[in-house]
Order: structure tokens, then sequence, then C-alpha cells
């Protein structure tokens, strides 16, 4: 059953994994290569991730700056920057495709911040669903014989702390990205 508790953990990681995936795509006023993580290009037929078919670098603060090995991608690349939901125009001067990030508004960042902690609430739900997935295992096992009731009182105070400890991961994270936001 122990194997079973890991099992279990290892889905909590991946949603704090998800969770940070989430927050490395949203803008915070300054330039991040990350929100084009999701960006693909149409290359000769094939959908490619951006970072694969030129040099993405940041060259100011707030400036994304990418670099075409194939100059005949420009048109390809700028089009799937405006069809992605980057919300930025690229501006394309023939060689390298430059993405200005405008300095965030108090409007912008507060609104940024309730999409942080709603997406850190979401986690939560998601962490707590793991634990009540694995409560209903370990009461299954114990209704069959498989544990004694005793054991059954172990796991779920074991699955407790686990949940508890990546709830409060969660918060950390939360708090960090709320931090970096806010900051000017």
């Amino acid at each position: 059953m122990l194997q079973e508790i890991n099992k279990y953990e290892e889905k909590m990681k991946k949603t704090i994994n998800a969770l940070d995936n989430d927050y490395n795509s949203i803008r915070a006023g300054r330039a991040n290569p990350h929100v084009l993580d999701r960006v693909t290009v149409d290359y000769y037929g094939q959908s490619t991730p951006l970072q694969q078919v030129g040099n993405v670098s940041i060259p100011e603060p707030r400036m994304i700056q990418i670099q075409p090995w194939d100059a005949s991608m420009m048109k390809e690349i700028e089009k799937a920057i405006l069809a992605s939901d980057v919300g930025i125009t690229p501006n394309n001067d023939g060689k390298i495709i430059r993405l200005v990030f405008p300095e965030l508004t108090e409007e912008r960042r507060k609104s940024l911040t309730k999409d942080v902690k709603k997406k850190g609430e979401e986690a939560k739900v998601a962490v707590r669903n793991i634990r009540r997935d694995a409560l209903d295992h370990f009461k299954k096992a114990e209704k069959n014989h498989e544990i004694t009731e005793d054991d059954l009182k172990d796991y779920e105070k074991d699955m407790q702390k686990l949940t508890d400890k990546y709830i409060k991961e969660i918060d950390v994270h939360v708090d960090n990205k709320t931090k970096e936001i806010l900051t000017v």
C-alpha cells in the first residue's frame, strides 16, 4: 500500500507542475520566453514548437526577440504568434521578429492576480480530488479485507498530511506569482 500512497503523491506533484506551466504562460509585464511555449508554427507541413524554428532571446526586460533559422519562416512565425493567445503584435524587420511587452496597467495587474488565484484554487481542488480518490481506494481495500481498520486510519492520516503539504506548496506558488505580477 505504500506504493499506492507514492502513486497518489506523484499525481499531486504533477498538479504542481501543471500549475507552474500555467503560471509560466502568464505575462507579468516582463518578457518571459515561456509565454511562447504553446505557440506552434507550420514548418513544412508539421506543427513545430516556435523554439525549434528559431532562436528566442530577451535583449531587453520587456522584449522577446525571435531570429528564425530559416528566413522563409518569418511569415509563418508571425502568423502563429498572431493566432496564439499571447496578445502581442509582432514587429518584423525582415531578419528578426520582436515582441514588445507593454507596461501593465494597475487594472490589468489586478486581473492577472485574480487569474493566478483562480488557477491556484483549481490546483487545490485537483489535489483534494486526488486525496478523495486515494481514500476511496483505501476504504475499498479495507472493505475487501486487504487492509485492517487501523491501516485505513494510518493511510487516511498519511493522505491528509500529503494533501496539506501540497496545498501549502500551491499557496507559496500563488503568493510568488502574485508578487511577481504586482512588482512594478
